[in-house]
């Protein structure tokens, strides 16, 4: 048993490369997650990644599938969608989830038009889909950059973000640190959301951010055990899914993705805190 789950990593140098992309995903993307749950923003998330498909088409346009161009692009545009879709909310009758939902639609259209027009269906693949089991040192690197700088700015901004989910009110109402908190939050979303394009893809990069979140609701009731819950649950599914993909021949991105999925499933099952299985057992009366 053991040989089979340590030999893929033993033998092959790609599936250590991968176990490592994963890892440093899994450790800056999951917390993010947490947050991202708390203050009811999942979906916002699902469009922020489709949003910094046109960034990366440009940088797919002016040096081919080179990591450090089509992370820029991403970056770029992912931070003008979140800023302009903001501003947008506060200077127009829209709601922000409206002008994000319209800025998502218009930047996945002209990413997927840029690609195609340049590139193969192969190259679009890539970048919908992402290559994890091709990560290089540069993107090993990035991810391990980004990871570090995500942990660094939660453990700086924790408090305020705290009382953001909790109070937004009260938050506003006693300094002017709502605004700005908000703004670098979305960039750590941007920020993990491009290090997730890197490894799985614009499509499934939102899937180790928000999955293992949403599964630690099952298994932790306060931040302090839902953040290493959801880490704890991103790491598994890496782990699963890359030995299924290997044993499987299955394509990678989405077998970690699905895995995740699978934990979710059976946390809203078995989970202690609040799982279907608990709720529906009969409860213990109490006696005198």
């Amino acid at each position: 048993m053991i040989d089979f789950l340590t030999a893929p990593f033993v033998e092959f140098a790609f599936m250590r490369r991968a176990l490592a992309g994963c890892v440093a995903l899994s450790v800056g993307a999951a917390p993010v997650g947490v947050f991202l749950t708390l203050r009811r923003m999942s979906l916002m998330s699902e469009a922020m990644s489709h949003a910094i498909l046109p960034g990366a088409a440009i940088g797919f346009l002016w040096a081919g599938l080179s990591l450090p161009a089509m992370t820029l692009g991403g970056l770029v545009a992912g931070l003008a969608v979140a800023m302009l879709s903001g501003l947008i909310a506060r200077s127009t009758v829209l709601r922000e989830d409206a002008s994000l939902a319209a800025f998502y639609l218009i930047s996945l259209a002209a990413g997927v038009l840029l690609i195609s027009a340049r590139g193969s269906s192969i190259d679009l693949l890539h970048i919908l889909f992402g290559t994890v089991l091709a990560l290089d040192d540069d993107a090993l690197l990035l991810l391990g950059g980004i990871s570090t700088v995500t942990l660094a700015a939660l453990a700086v901004a924790y408090r305020p973000l705290v009382m953001e989910c909790v109070d937004p009110l009260f938050l506003r109402s006693v300094g002017r640190a709502s605004g700005p908190v908000h703004y670098a939050f979305l960039a750590l979303v941007v920020l993990n959301l491009v290090g997730g394009f890197a490894a799985l893809g614009t499509l499934l990069a939102v899937g180790l951010m928000l999955l293992p979140a949403i599964s630690a609701r099952f298994w932790a009731l306060d931040l302090t055990g839902l953040m290493p819950a959801a880490v704890v649950l991103a790491l598994l599914a890496s782990v699963a899914g890359l030995l299924v993909s290997y044993y499987a021949s299955l394509p990678t991105g989405p077998a970690i993705v699905l895995s995740a999925g699978m934990l979710y499933v059976v946390s809203m099952l078995l989970g202690p805190r609040g799982g279907l299985v608990w709720r529906l057992m009969p409860g213990r009366h109490l006696e005198a």
